[in-house]
């Protein structure tokens, strides 16, 4: 009987429903879904689409020589693989090359928009200073970075020697080859992070920096204490990106290097591409991609597991 007096009394104190709720929310989703529907076609035809068929072609002895998908292949493209040294060196050249950038191009990038933050007039010209290479393609700053690096005439090679030191092989010693790509790298890539960390700075209430200077907080203090506290989801994102982006590196090694000098800095990217457009052998290019995904998946997964750990409210 009071469950009866319970939803009674709940049914008359429910605000009642608009009129026309139901079809207003249809009307709603219809114009939604309209601005949706090129963007969704467009990403299947040239995202999902290749990518299903390239994990399809990968069970394959595909070829680009010959038409069709050819003979079914099974897991035999993954083992050979698996099994390639080419293959885990590539691998081992694009994981040294993400960690030689991605420690420099977060912290350089955080540093970098602390004291652009700070500056009180001029401040769109260190913004503009600092995201203007990020602009340029890829081939551009390749050349840029070359004639730097050119023995004898480069402006690195000239400073180096100006100090007194033995300049080095920039790209033509192995040793120093996956450095100086890392090197361009930084530069080139040092804006994206930079205008992130940025808007993430924007976001930080004044109100809290004025009432730690009026507890004696001193600049640094705040820094520690309010700043990189309040950019924890920042700097998750600014890792995150980082890490997928130098794994997927590419263009700056096969433009400046060709993956020399003795494949030293032959990328998992540039190992695919071989394998696909010099040996035409598609179908087992589309299996070491697929193998390379997944190490980027897990990367990717890796990294955000310990960051929802460490930050329950993410």
């Amino acid at each position: 009987m009071a469950t009866t007096t319970d939803t009674v009394d709940r049914t008359r104190t429910a605000p009642p429903r608009p009129p026309g709720g139901e079809d207003r929310r249809h009307s709603q989703t219809r114009p939604a879904l309209a601005f949706l529907a090129p963007f969704v076609v467009l990403y299947v035809l040239f995202i999902i689409g290749p990518a299903l068929y390239g994990l399809l072609m990968s069970f394959f002895d595909s070829s680009m020589v010959k038409p069709g998908l050819g003979d079914f292949a099974g897991f035999d493209n993954y083992a050979e693989a698996l099994g390639s040294a080419d293959f885990w060196s590539a691998l081992w050249h694009t994981i040294w090359f993400t960690i030689l950038t991605t420690p420099p191009l977060v912290l350089l990038a955080l540093a970098f928009a602390l004291l652009a933050e700070r500056v009180r007039r001029g401040r769109w010209f260190f913004r503009l200073a600092f995201f203007l290479p990020y602009v340029l393609p890829s081939a551009v700053v390749a050349l840029i970075w070359m004639w730097m690096y050119t023995p004898l005439l480069g402006l690195l090679g000239r400073t180096v020697t100006w100090f007194g030191f033995t300049e080095p092989g920039w790209l033509g010693d192995p040793n120093w080859a996956m450095i100086s790509l890392a090197l361009t790298t930084v530069w080139w890539t040092l804006g994206f992070n930079f205008v992130l960390y940025l808007a993430g700075l924007q976001d930080i209430p004044r109100d809290l920096y004025e009432a730690s200077a009026i507890d004696g907080a001193s600049p640094i203090q705040q820094i520690w204490r309010i700043t990189l506290p309040m950019l924890r989801r920042t700097t998750s994102l600014v890792i995150v990106l980082q890490i997928i982006a130098s794994l997927k590196v590419f263009d700056q090694m096969y433009i400046m290097t060709q993956g020399g000098p003795n494949f030293s800095t032959r990328s998992a990217l540039q190992y695919i591409y071989d394998i696909g457009f010099t040996d035409y052998r598609t179908g087992y290019a589309a299996a070491a991609s697929t193998l390379f995904f997944l190490v980027v998946l897990a990367f990717s997964a890796v990294w955000l597991v310990l960051t929802r750990r460490q930050e329950p409210e993410l």
